[in-house]
């Protein structure tokens, strides 16, 4: 191989490299950039009183989330595109029915544009917990909901103690709603 050959070699690899290198610092610099704003929204909620809605369920009834203070809500953004949220949701409704005596109240707020298709996947997935539609102002009011699902659990006395994005891990989580309903007990 003649040399000029090889310098052209090593000359396209080092252009490679520095474009490559060139690429991961504007990726890095632009996770920086948008990551402390996501961090900020999530934060803001954190130990704070959870943003008050009230919207109709599927059913018809009300839910009003200032009327649920003093139970343990576990707050579920979901669509029904969403895979991991197809999983989620029928564990979800288990522990309403287990623990819902106990003082735990789940809502799922899709955020599916049309009530249709998530009526078909409430019943599809049996679910008896109270299915709400949700919109862009109900997740720009819980720090925006991007991806999905996202799930807050709020305390009984109505303040976000967490904030879990992706797919729940089933027994993480189960352990934080019997912590939380463990702290007061429910009066009954």
């Amino acid at each position: 191989m003649s040399s000029r050959a090889s310098s052209f070699r090593r000359g396209a690899a080092g252009t490679l490299c520095r474009s490559w290198a060139a690429g991961a610092v504007f990726l890095i610099a632009l996770s920086i950039a948008i990551l402390p704003d996501s961090l900020q929204a999530q934060s803001k909620l954190l130990n704070k009183p959870a943003p008050e809605f009230v919207r109709t369920d599927l059913s018809g009834r009300q839910v009003d989330l200032k009327e649920l203070q003093g139970k343990v809500v576990l707050l579920n953004f979901w669509a029904t595109w969403c895979g991991p949220c197809q999983v989620e949701l029928p564990q979800f409704q288990a522990w309403q029915d287990k623990y819902g005596s106990e003082g735990l109240q789940v809502i799922a707020v899709s955020m599916d544009d049309e009530a249709a298709p998530v009526r078909a996947a409430v019943r599809k997935m049996h679910l008896r917990l109270p299915v709400v539609m949700g919109d862009d102002k109900l997740g720009s009011l819980y720090g925006g909901v991007l991806g999905l699902p996202i799930t807050f659990l709020i305390a009984r006395d109505g303040t976000v103690v967490d904030r879990h994005e992706g797919a729940a891990d089933p027994p993480m989580m189960e352990r934080k709603v019997r912590t939380l309903l463990a702290l007061h007990p429910a009066i009954h």
